[in-house]
C-alpha cells in the first residue's frame, strides 16, 4: 500500500485517538462489574436479586449489564488491567471510526470535527460498559446513514447523479433512504439490538435512532412526493421501499427485547432509571454540564460550531439531521452522561457543512475530490522518497504512542491508590472485624471486588438496587450527620465505618462515646466499636 498524505494523516488521526482514549481505570462502578462478572463466570448463573450488600440483601436486581461484565470479567481473566485498558480505548476508537466514516470532508474537515467531538465525549471515557453502547450506537447510524445514502462510503457516486438528485425539491438525495438495494444493512439491526440489549439498557437509544429515521424519511418523502407528483421524479411508497424495510426493521428491534435474561423487565427498565430523583440529584454525570468547568467547553465548541457551520454553509439540513440535533442536544444539555450520544450525531453533520464552505468559498480544489475520492490517485504521483518519509513519520507517531500507552497501563496500581482507599481495604482484610460495615458511596463498588463476599458493603454505586428511599432516608442520613444520624447505624448493627476524613459522619464519630478511630491515612478513616 502506498502511504499518500491523505492516508498519513488518517492514520496519525486514529493513533492520536487510540492514546487519547487509553486511561487508567477510574470509574467507581468497575470494580463491582467486575465482580459480577466474576460471579457469573464462576457460577454459570446471573443474580436477580442483591448480592453484593447487607443492608439490602434479596432486593431486586436487573441484571441488564451481565454480558458486558462477563466480557470484562473474560478481558481480565486473560490479561488483567492491561487488557482491559487498550480494548476499551480500541472500542472507543472504533465508535469514532464509524462516526468518522459517515463525515464528508474526508480527511481534514473530517477530523476537526471528529477530534472536536472526542475531546467532548472525553470525560466519560474508560471502561465501561456504556462504552460498548457508544460503539453500538455508532453503528447503528452508521448502517442507517449508509441505507440512507448520505454517508461519506457513497461518495463514489457519479458526478451526473448527484446533480439529477439536487434537481429535485427538497434535496431529496439528503432526505430520504436511497433504494431497495440499501434494505440489506437494515437487517443487521435486528441482531445488534439482540447484542445491545444484553450488554446495556443503552439499547433504548437504538430503538430510539431508528424512529427518528422512521419520521424524518417519512416526512421528506411525503413533502417530496406531493411537490413533485406530476414530475419525472416522483416516487412510489411501495412495498419495496426502504421505509418499510425500516418500519419491519423496528418492529422486529421492539420483539427481541425480551431476549435477554431479565425477560420482558427490559422495555421498562431504562425509563424508570430515567426517573430516579436520588440518581439525578446526587450523581454527578447525571448532572447538566457545568460550562464554567474546563471538561464540558469541549462540548460548548462542538454545539456552537455545529449550529454555526449549519448557518453559513447555506445548506439544507434534512429533517432527520434536525430531529437528531435538537433531541439529543437537549438530552446533552440536561444531562452529561448524553454528551457522548450527542457528538456522534453532531460530528459528521459539522464535518458536512465545514466542507461545503471550503468547496463552496473556493478554499480547494474540487478536482482532487471528484476524480479521486479519497484522494487515492494522489499516490500515483508521489516518489518513492516521499513515501518512505511518509512511513518512517508513521513508525516514529506509532513508536511515540506506544510508549504513552505503556506508561498508562503502568500507572494503573498509582491510580487505584489515589482514587480509592486501598490501604484501608488492606488494614480491614488483615484485621477482619467483625459486624456489619459502613462505608462511603463511591467506595462500595472497590469494597465489593476487595472484599466480598466475606464482607458485605452498606451501599455502592448500584443506585437501582438501593433506590431513592433508602440512598436519601438511610445512608445519606447518616453519612450527613444530621439530627438523627445516630438511627441508620443501629437500625442495621453497623459496628465498622469506613468513609472519608472529612466526612460529617466522620466528625460526629471522633466525639461519639463508644466509637474510636482505629485506622486513619489521607484519603480514608476507619471507626469501629
Amino acid at each position: 500500500m502506498i502511504l499518500t498524505t491523505r492516508r498519513l494523516f488518517t492514520a496519525i488521526l486514529f493513533v492520536a485517538l487510540f492514546v487519547m482514549t487509553t486511561r487508567e481505570i477510574a470509574d467507581p462502578d468497575f470494580w463491582w462489574h467486575l465482580r459480577t462478572g466474576q460471579y457469573i463466570v464462576e457460577t454459570r448463573s446471573i443474580p436477580h436479586a442483591d448480592i453484593f450488600s447487607h443492608t439490602n440483601a434479596g432486593r431486586p436486581w436487573v441484571t441488564h449489564e451481565w454480558l458486558s461484565e462477563v466480557f470484562i470479567y473474560a478481558l481480565f481473566a486473560l490479561g488483567s488491567f492491561p487488557a482491559l485498558i487498550l480494548v476499551f480505548a480500541a472500542i472507543i476508537t472504533a465508535a469514532f471510526a464509524f462516526a468518522y466514516a459517515r463525515s464528508p470532508g474526508q480527511p481534514y474537515a473530517a477530523a476537526f470535527a471528529l477530534l472536536l467531538a472526542a475531546l467532548a465525549t472525553a470525560p466519560t471515557w474508560g471502561v465501561r460498559p456504556q462504552m460498548l453502547s457508544l460503539l453500538l450506537m455508532s453503528v447503528f447510524l452508521y448502517l442507517l446513514e449508509r441505507s440512507r445514502g448520505t454517508c461519506s462510503c457513497h461518495a463514489e457516486r457519479s458526478e451526473a447523479s448527484r446533480d439529477t438528485h439536487n434537481e429535485t425539491p427538497f434535496g431529496v438525495a439528503q432526505g430520504r433512504l436511497r433504494s431497495a438495494q440499501s434494505d440489506r444493512w437494515l437487517w443487521l439491526l435486528i441482531p445488534l439490538m439482540i447484542l445491545w440489549v444484553n450488554l446495556h439498557s443503552g439499547y433504548a437509544l437504538g430503538l430510539a435512532l431508528i424512529v427518528v429515521y422512521l419520521v424524518g424519511e417519512s416526512v421528506e418523502q411525503f413533502l417530496t412526493q406531493h411537490a413533485i407528483r406530476n414530475t419525472q421524479y416522483a416516487t412510489r411508497f411501495t412495498s419495496h421501499s426502504p421505509l418499510v424495510t425500516l418500519a419491519f426493521v423496528f418492529v422486529a428491534c421492539l420483539l427481541v427485547v425480551p431476549l435477554n435474561p431479565n425477560g420482558a423487565t427490559m422495555y421498562i427498565y431504562p425509563f424508570e432509571t430515567l426517573a430516579s430523583r436520588a440518581m439525578q440529584a446526587y450523581i454527578q454525570e447525571w448532572f447538566s454540564p457545568d460550562f464554567h468547568q474546563i471538561q464540558f467547553q469541549p462540548f460548548a465548541w462542538l454545539l456552537l460550531a455545529t449550529l454555526a457551520a449549519m448557518g453559513l454553509s447555506g445548506r439544507r439540513v434534512s429533517l432527520t439531521q434536525t430531529l437528531l440535533l435538537a433531541g439529543f442536544g437537549y438530552a446533552a444539555l440536561r444531562s452529561a452522561r448524553n454528551i457522548p450520544i450527542f457528538a456522534l450525531v453532531a460530528a459528521p453533520i459539522l464535518a458536512e457543512h465545514l466542507w461545503s464552505i471550503v468547496v463552496e468559498r473556493g478554499w480547494v480544489s474540487t478536482n482532487l475530490t471528484n476524480t479521486c475520492p479519497g484522494g487515492r490517485c494522489q499516490g500515483k504521483r508521489m516518489v518513492r522518497g516521499m513515501v518512505i518519509v511518509n512511513w518512517l513519520v508513521l513508525l516514529l507517531i506509532v513508536a511515540a504512542a506506544v510508549a504513552r500507552v505503556g506508561m498508562v497501563v503502568a500507572n494503573q496500581p498509582n491510580v487505584e491508590r489515589a482514587k480509592f482507599p486501598a490501604a484501608a481495604v488492606d488494614f480491614l482484610e488483615k484485621q477482619k472485624l467483625p459486624g456489619a460495615l459502613y462505608n462511603a458511596y463511591g467506595w462500595g463498588g472497590y469494597l465489593i471486588w476487595r472484599l466480598y463476599p466475606e464482607t458485605r458493603v452498606f451501599i455502592d454505586g448500584r443506585a437501582d438496587v438501593y433506590g431513592d428511599a433508602f440512598i436519601e432516608e438511610v445512608f445519606l442520613k447518616a453519612y450527613r450527620g444530621g439530627a438523627d444520624w445516630r438511627e441508620p447505624l443501629e437500625r442495621y448493627q453497623v459496628r465498622v465505618v469506613l468513609i472519608e476524613p472529612d466526612a460529617p459522619l466522620a466528625e460526629r464519630l471522633a466525639r461519639e462515646a463508644g466509637w474510636r478511630r482505629i485506622y486513619e491515612d489521607k484519603q480514608a478513616v476507619v471507626f469501629g466499636r
